[in-house]
This record gives C-alpha cells, structure tokens and sequence, in this order.
C-alpha cells in the first residue's frame, strides 16, 4: 500500500474549490482505486492524506485531466505554496475500544 501526504497553506478558496474537491475525491476512489483519503486543517495548514493500492494508481490519478486542472488552479490561486510525499507503507495497526456485542 502507498500513501500520499499532501501539506499545503492556502490562498483564496471559494465554491469552486470545495466543488473541484468533491469532485476528485469522488473520482480517486471510483476510478483510481482510492481506499481511503482523510483531511484536515490546523491554522494555516492543511493537510491531506490518501491510501492508494499501487503507485500505478496515483500515477494515473496525478495525470487524470481533472486532476491536471485542479493542480493548475491550485498553483495561480488555492494554495501559496505544497508539498507532495508520496510513501510505501510497511506497517499499519490501529486501536479502538468499541466493544463488540
């Protein structure tokens, strides 16, 4: 399994930010084989990270035409500056203490 991390500070995001993530998130599961994809944001950072099968898959998903236009609007107004590390996951466990009944 891969992961890509994504940090950014934002610039102007209006409607048609949240509209274009919608869309590409909705786009990296159904045809990019997306597993999982959670954000967040602490002051003046935001911080994305996607679970992905393959680094196939987010090397399609990086050149999908939608994507490629959401990177260039990302780049003249979305965000002053990101940055991209893409990993290899070699261990995953978690913790909860729902109980099972």
């Amino acid at each position: 399994m891969f992961v890509v991390i994504f940090k950014a500070r934002p610039g102007e995001q209006g409607d048609e930010y949240a509209a274009m993530v919608q869309q590409l998130r909705e786009l990296a599961f159904e045809r990019y084989h997306c597993i999982d994809f959670i954000a967040a944001s602490s002051g003046e950072m935001e911080v994305a990270i996607s679970y992905w099968r393959t680094e196939l898959d987010i090397l399609n998903w990086k050149s999908d035409p939608q994507h490629l236009k959401a990177q260039q609007l990302g780049r003249a107004q979305w965000y002053l500056d990101y940055q991209v590390e893409v990993l290899s996951l070699e261990r995953s466990y978690q913790f909860s203490q729902k109980q099972i009944i």
